[in-house]
């Protein structure tokens, strides 16, 4: 039996499962390492891409064609959607929106919204 979630993303429910590294939900449409963490109240879907290190925990979110890579930590309520990057050791936290074809890389740290 397949597993599905809704993200609240209009698109009512889809096929997801529970990342084992966490527990947080991933639609099966998203690629996420084995050796990521994604939090259990965290979601990535879409087309959204996790890799490496990474780290996606408490209520962050991570869809569309976004990537997180390396060791970069997206964490709070922060939101990483678009075409946009985090990358090496930066971290997107609080009530951050990292979007469009934004890049948030090396030890960046953002806590508000990227323009």
């Amino acid at each position: 039996m397949t597993d599905t979630y809704d993200f609240e993303d209009g698109n009512e429910l889809v096929p997801a499962h529970k990342h084992t590294n966490g527990g947080g939900w991933v639609a099966d449409t998203a690629s996420v390492d084995d050796d990521t963490y994604v939090g259990k109240n965290a979601v990535v879907y879409g087309n959204a891409k996790i890799s490496g290190n990474a780290k996606v925990s408490e209520n962050a979110m991570i869809y569309g064609d976004a990537q997180v890579s390396g060791y970069a930590k997206v964490y709070g309520y922060a939101q990483v959607f678009g075409d946009s990057k985090v990358s090496g050791y930066a971290k997107v936290c609080g009530d951050a929106k990292v979007h469009g074809n934004d890049l948030v890389t090396g030890n960046d740290l953002v806590f508000g919204e990227v323009k």
